[in-house]
């Protein structure tokens, strides 16, 4: 339906809709709750390859905010999703009407979202198993239980 003329409006403003969801998140990542903010948890290949290295061994740290292949995907798929948007929208431009080039990139880049928001769903189970706390629901509430022992908090360094 979303890709039909009857479904054409529906999927136009599904997608500025999107496009200024993630508007409203980019400025969140600046002005938002510590945990929230963009800063505490930009991940470097360094912190991304370590966290990685640890969660192949099991030995993985919990993180109060983002961990770093959570901050990764984070990035990604806003990286996506805003890309998806804006070549859907050139589409409309007449400048780009009918550039096979475009919709194909428009359809990778629906496509990966799909893939990426499936891995992110994956490890937010597989770590709320791993570590006894419902992310999903955190991420809802922006709530996590408080940190103790070796938790990574940005927010509390000294914890």
């Amino acid at each position: 339906m979303f890709l039909t003329d009857e479904g054409k409006w529906l999927h136009r403003w599904t997608g500025y809709v999107i496009l200024t969801l993630i508007l409203l998140r980019i400025i969140w990542g600046f002005i938002g709750t510590p945990h929230a903010r963009f800063r505490d948890f930009f991940p470097t290949p360094k912190k991304l390859v370590n966290y990685l290295t640890q969660l192949f061994r099991g030995k993985e740290q919990r993180y109060i905010g983002h961990n770093p292949a959570g901050a990764t995907m984070m990035i990604a798929l806003i990286f996506s999703i805003t890309g998806c948007c804006i070549t859907g929208w050139m589409q409309g431009l007449d400048m780009f009407w009918g550039d096979e080039w475009l919709q194909e990139t428009h359809e990778l880049l629906a496509n990966s979202i799909l893939i990426l928001a499936g891995l992110h769903i994956l490890g937010a189970i597989i770590e709320s198993f791993r570590h006894h706390e419902n992310l999903i629901w955190s991420m809802v509430t922006g709530y996590k239980r408080a940190p103790s022992g070796t938790d990574v908090d940005h927010e509390n360094p000294s914890s």
